[in-house]
């Protein structure tokens, strides 16, 4: 999803691994890799220095984008860390709203949370990929800015774009969540619940199957 010739920021990038992929594969052609703590910067330094990059690459501490300046880079990178988190980084940088920037997030959970903020705040999701590592599925999305918002139903915060994709591996995460919706259905169920969260559960179901 990462842009050809782009300039990176990569936030949270733990050992740079990524960083240096796509320097030495040649997609990107400089890179701000940022962490907040001080051993992800050491792990960092050590995989730029082994590759020879370290023209290329620019190490930084900094909590989430606090530390990146607007104009060091065009797309930036948020993986492996939850929904919720990323979202909070995203507040915090309102200079991301952008149509220049493109962004690459990767939610290790919470990702109907991070759906819910971008569409709020006037970013469109342009894509959606989902893959197998060791046995888990995960997903990743990239976004643009374009200042307008729109609404969406539960099933599409939920559940993005995969309930429409046929992989293996967009298909294992869409009953994923299903199961949790049907387990949270079942204890609803069995309580004095809130009528509107179970009406509301039981339409993420109806338009899945639809």
């Amino acid at each position: 999803m990462v842009r050809k010739d782009s300039r990176l920021a990569d936030i949270g990038k733990d050992h740079a691994y990524l960083t240096a992929s796509l320097i030495l594969d040649g997609t990107v052609k400089s890179a701000v890799a940022a962490d907040l703590r001080k051993g992800p910067l050491e792990n960092a330094e050590a995989t730029v220095k082994a590759y020879g990059i370290a023209d290329k690459v620019e190490l930084r501490l900094s909590d989430g984008l606090t530390a990146i300046s607007p104009d060091e880079a065009d797309d930036i990178v948020i993986a492996g860390m939850g929904g919720i988190l990323i979202s909070e980084i995203l507040s915090a940088a309102p200079w991301v709203k952008n149509e220049k920037y493109k962004l690459i997030l990767q939610p290790q959970s919470h990702d109907e949370v991070l759906r819910a903020w971008l569409w709020d705040n006037g970013f469109e999701i342009s894509e959606e990929a989902s893959c197998f590592d060791d046995g888990k599925s995960y997903i990743c999305m990239s976004a643009f800015y374009t200042g307008q918002s729109a609404a969406h139903s539960e099933a599409q915060i939920l559940l993005g774009g995969f309930a429409e994709k046929d992989d293996e591996a967009s298909a294992a995460f869409v009953e994923k969540k299903l199961r949790r919706v049907r387990v949270r259905l079942d204890a609803l169920g069995k309580s004095d619940a809130d009528n509107a969260e179970i009406e509301a559960l039981k339409r993420i179901i109806d338009e899945v199957n639809r």
